[in-house]
């Protein structure tokens, strides 16, 4: 089979095109029939070794991967044929991939599998960060960095439906204009204006009441500054590739919170605390409650031209590979 491996850390010409054998399933595993692979900006991250607990390199990346089930190990109580979408560690930008069955969520009526690949990794952290860990109410006001991203797209959504008034960055008109036709009502050209500008003059210099933050480095300070008092932020990721922190004396005194997620380390410590969401959410994905937002698809051996178009800041909500 065809899959793509990381040969070793560095820049996107390091996803390489790679035959190998199939993968069987182990006890408890499926084998994937592969129909599309998300694309994650952890799966960059990873590529240039800068993921905490990361693959070492060589390695075939890919966090979900949705297709149909092509085998069966011992004690897995699921059909051959079954369509499904699947969170794994790696091995996702393959033709086929081996996953724990616990892992899998059957892809609803009328989902493709591009959707599908779309839904695991976004919506999971998007909900997670607004609610179980951010604790949005109603009559709040959210930041999300990075509207129109793949968590982004998501996150404006639920923020949205819930009845939060919702503040956006993103970097291009095309982008803010698709974040404002989810539910966006302040969407903010992070480049040409200074969300915390915004922000102030919305909240008659109060702040809002929860940031969902993703960037690092002065963004996550920026935001700091765009929380009011008693506010929350849930930081998530560090697509800039530079961490950040908050003085203790400054959280103290503001009287602000800052809380980190990870899906990953979440899900396998608690994963209750994640999972819960899945209902829901599904029941939202097939009433059209809520929508995958799909952006680019690239085939499999242009994995490499996928990875680049995401650095370049690109793209918009969730880039997927069809092997």
């Amino acid at each position: 089979m065809r899959a793509i491996e990381v040969t070793e850390y560095g820049d996107s010409d390091r996803l390489e095109v790679i035959e190998t054998d199939k993968p069987d399933p182990d006890a408890g595993e499926v084998r994937i029939e592969v129909e599309a692979a998300g694309i994650n900006f952890a799966d960059v991250m990873q590529r240039r070794g800068l993921y905490p607990g990361g693959p070492e390199a060589p390695y075939v990346p890919g966090m979900e991967a949705a297709g149909t089930i092509d085998a069966t190990g011992e004690g897995v109580g699921l059909d051959e044929g079954d369509r499904v979408v699947a969170m794994l560690d790696t091995g996702g930008y393959a033709e086929y991939a081996t996953a724990n069955a616990q892992t899998l969520f059957p892809i609803p009526e009328g989902m493709s599998f591009e959707e599908a690949a779309g839904f695991p990794v976004q919506f999971l952290t998007a909900h997670s960060c607004l609610f179980e860990w951010g604790g949005l109410e109603d009559d709040e006001t959210v930041l999300i960095q990075a509207a129109a991203g793949g968590v982004g797209t998501a996150a404006v959504q639920l923020a949205s439906n819930a009845g939060a008034e919702v503040f956006g960055t993103a970097s291009t008109d095309e982008k803010l204009e698709l974040a404002a036709d989810l539910g966006c009502d302040h969407p903010i050209h992070y480049t040409e204006t200074d969300f915390r500008d915004v922000v102030d003059d919305e909240t008659d210099g109060e702040g809002v009441d929860l940031v969902l933050e993703s960037v690092g480095d002065d963004v996550f300070d920026r935001s700091l500054d765009a929380m009011k008092h008693f506010g929350r932020m849930v930081t998530f990721g560090v697509a800039s590739g530079v961490p950040a922190s908050a003085e203790n004396q400054r959280l103290l005194f503001e009287n602000k919170t800052v809380k980190g997620f990870h899906l990953g380390q979440a899900a396998y410590h608690d994963s209750s605390k994640v999972m819960k969401a899945v209902p829901d959410l599904t029941d939202g994905l097939t009433s059209g409650d809520l929508e995958v937002i799909l952006g680019e698809e690239f085939d499999l051996e242009d994995a490499a031209d996928a990875h680049q178009y995401i650095e370049d800041r690109k793209s918009s909500g969730k880039i997927v590979l069809k092997p």
